[in-house]
């Protein structure tokens, strides 16, 4: 069975679909079977991933409206078949936006991307999912499908705020309709090392919460901002990128670390706790002269 994971954060720009679309290609460059699901009505995830949003004829707004399955809306892009990172695409637009209205009155309206995905998880080693920086109708379907969290996140105050909400919103998701949801790890990204802000705020994370961050850490790279922009994730617009390597590392640590998906009767571990603050040390923000 895939073993699913939500890319969250409820703090937007701090590169969730960045993590999401070059964390599948990285796995997918690796060998595994991967599906992308993109359930942000923007559709920055779908575009990143080489798929033209507004020639989409099925989206995950139908899926989830059950007026199709994910074997029948989701596309696999020739430009990435051409890069060698070949995964399944689940793609979004505008319409999406609307679904939350439309979901409301229905039935079992937080576990319909749950339902949906049970009948390919054989075919996929990992499903990423992409969620909205909110908490939405949307994302509560992505928690509820998912076996776990990969939180990206900068190393700076106002993230650490963000992580103390996303944590909380997490264990009521694991409490009342998801119980095997937890938090899988925290991703360091667009970390700089020369800021000394970021240091501390990284040192932190990893005297707080251990073994659950990372030991990749995904560095400011200009080439990961200009993929988009391409309508490709950095690991195939350039794969000698340091952000590019950074995230097929990534991919490697997953692989790793990740063992094979519980069953749904299984039941994990509560996410762990997290402070209402993070504590960091004052200090002024320095940068090392090269």
């Amino acid at each position: 069975m895939a073993r699913i994971f939500c890319i969250a954060n409820q703090k937007g720009g701090v590169g969730k679909t960045t993590t999401t679309v070059n964390l599948a290609a990285g796995l997918a460059r690796l060998g595994q079977r991967v599906l992308m699901i993109d359930l942000d009505p923007q559709g920055n995830a779908t575009m990143g991933s080489g798929v033209d949003k507004r020639q989409l004829e099925m989206t995950v707004y139908d899926v989830l409206l059950e007026s199709a399955s994910v074997a029948e809306a989701r596309v696999k892009p020739e430009r990435l078949v051409e890069g060698g990172c070949a995964y399944d695409v689940l793609g979004a637009n505008r319409e999406l936006a609307g679904a939350e209205v439309e979901m409301v009155s229905l039935d079992r309206r937080e576990k319909r991307l749950r339902t949906a995905l049970a009948a390919v998880g054989a075919e996929y080693d990992f499903v990423l999912i992409d969620c909205p920086p909110s908490l939405s109708l949307l994302t509560l379907n992505g928690l509820c499908a998912a076996h776990g969290v990969i939180v990206p996140m900068q190393c700076e105050y106002f993230a650490l705020e963000g992580l103390t909400d996303l944590v909380n919103t997490i264990k009521q998701v694991h409490a009342n309709l998801n119980k095997n949801l937890q938090i899988i790890g925290l991703l360091r990204v667009m970390f700089d090392p020369r800021i000394t802000l970021q240091q501390q705020v990284s040192d932190q994370l990893k005297a707080h919460f251990g073994e659950k961050v990372f030991d990749t850490v995904i560095p400011r790279n200009v080439r990961l901002a200009e993929a988009p922009s391409y309508g490709l994730p950095g690991v195939v617009f350039d794969a000698s990128a340091k952000g590019s390597q950074a995230f097929i590392s990534f991919a490697e640590e997953m692989i790793q670390k990740m063992p094979p998906a519980q069953p749904a009767s299984a039941v994990a571990p509560e996410p762990p706790e997290a402070p209402a603050v993070l504590p960091v040390t004052a200090a002024p923000v320095e940068v090392e002269q090269k």
